[in-house]
């Protein structure tokens, strides 16, 4: 697992140093307002934060991908994470499947760094990882997530419930 850049930002492994900067995305209600009951609990404590990387690491070592840390590459700052991590669901009918997701501190928004991180994420997948197929899935309300998803090329495909939340699915097939 080699980090990598795109333009603005750099992408690497989590590790126990990003437990602060975990701990400030995850326990921001603002992070939380679409995630519903797909994107885990808000936490309240840096434990939790730690614990989450843990078992992102444990993913690192299971499947060999899991999500990433994004850092600014001008500062250095944790902004977030992004990636790929394989599902074994099933979700929305599909099982073993490798999922795009992404999530920015709220102070990292509105500056096009979803789509830079989910456009060089949909690349690594396809070039590097040499997947088949990528999907995603965003809470039908996330116009933002939702317009990411589709200007970085992925199909729109049905509506579908996860734990009561209306999600919309995404997908793309490698280039020929």
């Amino acid at each position: 697992m080699q980090p990598f850049d795109s333009a603005r930002l750099h992408f690497r492994p989590l590790t126990a140093e990003d437990t602060a900067g975990m701990f400030e995305l995850d326990s921001d209600p603002a992070v939380h307002r679409y995630l519903g009951g797909i994107g885990g609990q808000m936490v309240s404590e840096p434990a939790q934060s730690a614990a989450l990387i843990e078992f992102i690491q444990q993913q690192y070592a299971e499947n060999g991908i899991g999500r990433w840390a994004v850092i600014l590459r001008e500062t250095g700052e944790f902004m977030g994470w992004a990636g790929l991590k394989l599902v074994a669901g099933p979700l929305n009918g599909e099982t073993n499947f490798y999922d795009l997701g992404y999530r920015f501190i709220p102070r990292f928004w509105s500056q096009g760094y979803g789509f830079e991180a989910a456009r060089a994420w949909l690349d690594y997948g396809f070039e590097t990882l040499r997947l088949p197929r990528i999907c995603a899935y965003a809470d039908w309300h996330n116009t933002a997530s939702r317009r990411i998803l589709a200007k970085i090329g992925m199909r729109q495909g049905p509506t579908f419930l996860v734990e009561g939340v209306p999600c919309i699915w995404y997908e793309a097939d490698a280039p020929a």
